[in-house]
C-alpha cells in the first residue's frame, strides 16, 4: 500500500479521500490555489503545495490543471501516487500518462479506457460494438453545421445535442424546434471548447420521460469486475443533479441485474480499471402516469409503465453521489480505490454485495433557485449543520446522516470553483425513512451569506411527485408551482423569533452584568417597572412593506407580542426557552416552534422546522418611507466575463429579448431584457471580467430594477 499520496483537487472530495487515507495510515499532500490558501482540505492534509501561476492566479487553467505544477508538487513532497477526485483532470487521459511518465500511480483507470469513454461519440461506437443499447441518435466525426442540423432533423425533435468530451451539463441543451438548433448548436460549441478544449459535439433524441439510472462499477487489474447496484439522479435542473439516491425506486431485481451486466460489459468493453459509473438514460414508457419498471413490479412508483434502458456515457472516476452506494452496501469506495490502484484485488466478490436500507444525497449549493439557479458567491458568515456521524460500516442498517463538505463557517464562495457547499446524505431502513430524515436534516442546516438552496430541496422533497417516486428529469419543471417563487417562512413567526431572539440575547448580556447582585432590579430581564406597563416596538421591512410589532410586558416574566402589516394583524403571549446550538423553544401564539434566528447588519434570518425566512429591522425614524427607485439597469448577477452583446444602442428591443451573454463557472448565461424598451449604452465590452452587480447595460424605459433572468435550459 502506499505511504503517500498527493490529491489534485480541493474542496469537499479532497476532504473525502484525505479522510480514508488517515483512516488506512497513508499520509496526504494537499495542492491550493492563492484563493485556497486556508481552505479545508489544505488543512485536512498532511502537507499542501501551492501550484497557481502566477499571483491571483485562482482560474482552474491557472491552478488545478496545471499539470506540470501538480506532478513537482508530488515530485518535491515523496508522493507514490496521485488520487485526481473529480472534475479538473479526474477524466484526463494526457493526465494520467504524464503520471506514469513521471513515475507516478494514477489512482483511477489507464490512460486507454478514460479516452475511449472520455469522447461519447466514439464510446457510443463501442457500447454498440458491446452489444449496450444506445439512444436513437448521431454520433459520427464529421461535424458541420449543416449536417448536423439534417442529422436533427432525421432524429425527430425534440433533440439534445451534448459536448462529446464532457458531461456535468455542461455544452448541452435541448432543441424543441428546427429554427433554434443553430443558436443551440453555437452556445454548445462554445461551451465545450471553453470546459473540456474540444467543440465537437453528439446529437440524440430527446426522451420525454426518462429517468436517470446509473451503474456503480468496479475492476481491478486480475480482471475480476463486479457492480455495486444503482443510483436514481433524475431530479436535475440545468442537466445536472440535485438529488441522489440508492437504490432506484420501483426497479426490479431482473433490471438491476440485466443494467449491472450491461455497465460490466460497458467497462471490460474498454480494459477498465478502479470505480466507474455508467450511466443509463431510462425510457419510460406506457400507459401510466407514474413511473415504475417491467411488469409486475412492487414498491414505490410501480405502476403500468414499462422501461427501457440506454447507454448514455461512462465517468471514468468516481462519481459526486457515491455516498449514497457507500451507505447501502457498508463500503468505503475511496478505500477501494486506493487497494485497487496498489495491485490489490477487489474485497468482494458480486455474490457477496448486498443492499441494505435506502440512502439519499442533497446537494448544498451556493445559488439562488428563484432565478434561474444562478450560482452565488460570499462568505459564509454562518454555516451550521445537522449533528451527523462519521460513516463506519457499522451504520448500515442503523440509519444515520452525514456531512460531507469542503467548507467551514466563514469561508468564501468563489466566482472560481463549483458553487457546491457540501453534501447531505442520509440513511433509513426504507425510502419513507430516509425521506424523512433528510427533511430533517435539512430543517438543521443554517447558511447565511450566501443565496442557497436549502429550502428548495425540502420544497422537492414535499412534491407528490418525490414523495411517491415518481421520478424523472422533468420533475423540477413539472412540479414547478410547488417549488418556486413560494412565500417565505409566516411573517408573525418571523418577527416573534427575532423579538425572542433579542430578548434572549439581552438577558444573557444583563444577567452577566450583574452576576455579583442577584437581588438588583437592574439584573431582572423582565421588564419590571415600579410604576405602568413597559412596552417596546420593532419595526421591519418585508418585501418594501412596513412590519410593525408592539412587546408588552406583563407580571411574572409575561409577554404579549402584537404584529401589524398590510392591514393585518397576528397577536398572542410570547415565551422562549434557549436551547443548546443557538436554538429557542418558542412559545407564539398557542403554538410552540424551535427556531434559530441569525443577525447579518440590519437582516434577521429566521430558520424554524417549518421553513426559514430573512426580514430587515429598520429605524423607523430615519427610514421613515421605504421606497424602490425605478430604474432601466441590468447588472451582472455574478462575477464573470462578458462574452457577446446582441444588441446597439438605440437599438429597440421586446421584453424577454436575449441582450448580452455571460460566462461564470464555466456556464453561459444569458441576460434578457426585464421590459420593452430601447437600449440606450452597453458599459462593457465583449471579453471584459465584470463584478457582481456592475451594470452592463442600460435601457430607456423605466422599468422595475431587476437583474438577469435564465432561460431554463
Amino acid at each position: 500500500m502506499f505511504k503517500k499520496i498527493l490529491i489534485a483537487n480541493r474542496g469537499e472530495i479532497a476532504c473525502r479521500v484525505a479522510a480514508t487515507a488517515r483512516r488506512m495510515g497513508i499520509r496526504t499532500v494537499a495542492v491550493y490555489s492563492e484563493a485556497d490558501a486556508n481552505a479545508k482540505h489544505v488543512r485536512a492534509c498532511d502537507e499542501a503545495v501551492a501550484i497557481s501561476a502566477t499571483p491571483g492566479g485562482n482560474a482552474p487553467r491557472d491552478s488545478y490543471l496545471r499539470v506540470e505544477a501538480i506532478l513537482a508538487a508530488a515530485r518535491a513532497t515523496g508522493a507514490e501516487a496521485i488520487h485526481p477526485g473529480y472534475g479538473f483532470l479526474s477524466e484526463n487521459e494526457d493526465f494520467a500518462r504524464a503520471c506514469a511518465g513521471a513515475g507516478l500511480v494514477f489512482i483511477g483507470p489507464p490512460p486507454s479506457a478514460i479516452q475511449a469513454m472520455g469522447l461519447k461519440a466514439e464510446a457510443k461506437r463501442l457500447m454498440e460494438q458491446a452489444g449496450v443499447p444506445l439512444v436513437p441518435g448521431y454520433h459520427g466525426a464529421e461535424q458541420s453545421p449543416e449536417l448536423l442540423r439534417r442529422e436533427a432533423e432525421s432524429i425527430g425533435y425534440p433533440v439534445l445535442i451534448k459536448a462529446s468530451a464532457g458531461g456535468g451539463g455542461k455544452g448541452m441543451r435541448v432543441v424543441e424546434r428546427a429554427q433554434d438548433f443553430d443558436a443551440a448548436l453555437e452556445a454548445c460549441r462554445r461551451e465545450a471548447a471553453r470546459s473540456f478544449g474540444d467543440d465537437a459535439v453528439l446529437i440524440e433524441k430527446y426522451l420525454r420521460r426518462p429517468r436517470h439510472i446509473e451503474i456503480q462499477v468496479f475492476t481491478d487489474t486480475q480482471g475480476q469486475g463486479v457492480y455495486l447496484f444503482e443510483r436514481d439522479c433524475s431530479v436535475q435542473r440545468r442537466h445536472q443533479k440535485v438529488l441522489e439516491e440508492a437504490p432506484a425506486p420501483g426497479l426490479s431485481d431482473t433490471l438491476r441485474r440485466q443494467m449491472g451486466r450491461a455497465a460490466l460489459s460497458a467497462a471490460q468493453a474498454v480494459g477498465y480499471v478502479g470505480a466507474g459509473t455508467v450511466e443509463f438514460i431510462v425510457e419510460q414508457t406506457g400507459d401510466d402516469e407514474t413511473p415504475g419498471q417491467t411488469a409486475p413490479v412492487s414498491g414505490a412508483g410501480a405502476g403500468h409503465t414499462a422501461l427501457k434502458f440506454y447507454f448514455m456515457e461512462m465517468n471514468t472516476r468516481l462519481q459526486v453521489e457515491h455516498p449514497v452506494t457507500e451507505a447501502i452496501t457498508g463500503l468505503d469506495l475511496v478505500e477501494w480505490q486506493l487497494r485497487v490502484a496498489a495491485g490489490q484485488s477487489l474485497p468482494l466478490t458480486q455474490e457477496q454485495l448486498r443492499i441494505t436500507g435506502h440512502a439519499i444525497e442533497a446537494r448544498l449549493c451556493a445559488e439562488n433557485p428563484d432565478t434561474g439557479f444562478l450560482p452565488a458567491t460570499g462568505r459564509l458568515a454562518v454555516y451550521r449543520k445537522p449533528p451527523a456521524a462519521c460513516f463506519t460500516r457499522a451504520d448500515v442498517g442503523t440509519g444515520f446522516v452525514r456531512v460531507d463538505d469542503g467548507v467551514e463557517e466563514g469561508d468564501e464562495i468563489t466566482p472560481w470553483y463549483d458553487p457546491m457547499i457540501g453534501k447531505l446524505i442520509v440513511h433509513g431502513a426504507t425510502r419513507e425513512e430516509a425521506l424523512a430524515r433528510l427533511d430533517a436534516a435539512l430543517a438543521r442546516v443554517r447558511i447565511v451569506g450566501v443565496a442557497n438552496n436549502v429550502q428548495f430541496l425540502r420544497h422537492v422533497l414535499a412534491t407528490p411527485s418525490f414523495a411517491r417516486a415518481r421520478l424523472d428529469t422533468g420533475l423540477i419543471e413539472r412540479e414547478s408551482a410547488r417549488l418556486f417563487g413560494r412565500e417565505p417562512l409566516s411573517l408573525p413567526l418571523q418577527v416573534a423569533a427575532v423579538v425572542a431572539r433579542v430578548l434572549a440575547d439581552e438577558a444573557d448580556q444583563v444577567v452577566g452584568a450583574h452576576l455579583g447582585t442577584p437581588f438588583s432590579p437592574y439584573a431582572r430581564p423582565d421588564g419590571w417597572r415600579a410604576w405602568g406597563q413597559a412596552t417596546r416596538r420593532f419595526d421591519f421591512v418585508v418585501h418594501e412593506q412596513l412590519v410593525h410589532a408592539l412587546l408588552r410586558y406583563g407580571p411574572a416574566e409575561q409577554r404579549y407580542l402584537t404584529v401589524r402589516w398590510g392591514g393585518e394583524l397576528a397577536e398572542g403571549p410570547l415565551s422562549f426557552l434557549p436551547l443548546p446550538e443557538g436554538w429557542l423553544d418558542l412559545g407564539w401564539a398557542g403554538k410552540r416552534h424551535g427556531v434559530a434566528v441569525h443577525r447579518q447588519q440590519a437582516h434577521w434570518h429566521v430558520f424554524t422546522a417549518e421553513g426559514a425566512g430573512s426580514i430587515a429591522q429598520c429605524d423607523t425614524l430615519s427610514d421613515a418611507q421605504v421606497t424602490h427607485e425605478v430604474t432601466g439597469r441590468l447588472v451582472a448577477p455574478m462575477p464573470g466575463k462578458v462574452l457577446s452583446f446582441a444588441v446597439r444602442p438605440g437599438e429597440t428591443v421586446r421584453k424577454g429579448q436575449v441582450l448580452a451573454v455571460m460566462e461564470a463557472m464555466k456556464m453561459e448565461h444569458a441576460i434578457t431584457a426585464p421590459t420593452d424598451g430601447t437600449v440606450e449604452a452597453l458599459l462593457y465590452a465583449p471579453g471584459d471580467q465584470v463584478a457582481e452587480g456592475v451594470e452592463l447595460l442600460r435601457l430607456s424605459s423605466a422599468v422595475s430594477q431587476q437583474e438577469s433572468v435564465l432561460p431554463g435550459h
